[in-house]
């Protein structure tokens, strides 16, 4: 694995590391755009099956922990995949979103752990 995946690994959930090519980032008006694409491997969970890339989703956007001050948002291509025989679209089954928010999973358990704290703060 590469320096600027490991460093990758300490700042974003590990999901986005392994599963995802980081394509760019941009600062915008004071907010951190990072942007990531499903890589182009076949998932295992559809290994059995005989599978082409179809493209992407449309790109979702999600905050996650500030980067030195600045917000950040993760803004996530995941692939299509088409099963040859069927026809059929499939797709990994992402948690990339907490519930109810447009926050990663990670980001929404910290405010929900730290509520109380945060709340004397605001």
């Amino acid at each position: 694995m590469s320096q600027e995946q490991e460093l990758l690994k300490l700042l974003l959930p590990e999901y986005l590391v392994a599963y995802f090519d980081f394509i760019k980032f941009e600062e915008k008006e004071g907010l951190l755009y990072l942007y990531f694409e499903e890589k182009s491997s076949i998932p295992k969970e559809f290994s059995s099956l005989n599978l082409q890339s179809k493209g992407f989703h449309e790109e979702i956007t999600v905050d996650d922990f500030p980067l030195q001050g600045k917000a950040v948002k993760l803004s996530i291509k995941r692939r299509r995949w088409m099963e040859m025989k069927s026809g059929k679209i499939v797709q990994r089954d992402w948690n990339l979103i907490a519930k109810g928010t447009r926050m990663t999973q990670d980001f929404a358990e910290f405010f929900k752990k730290n509520q109380p704290i945060l709340k004397r703060f605001l």
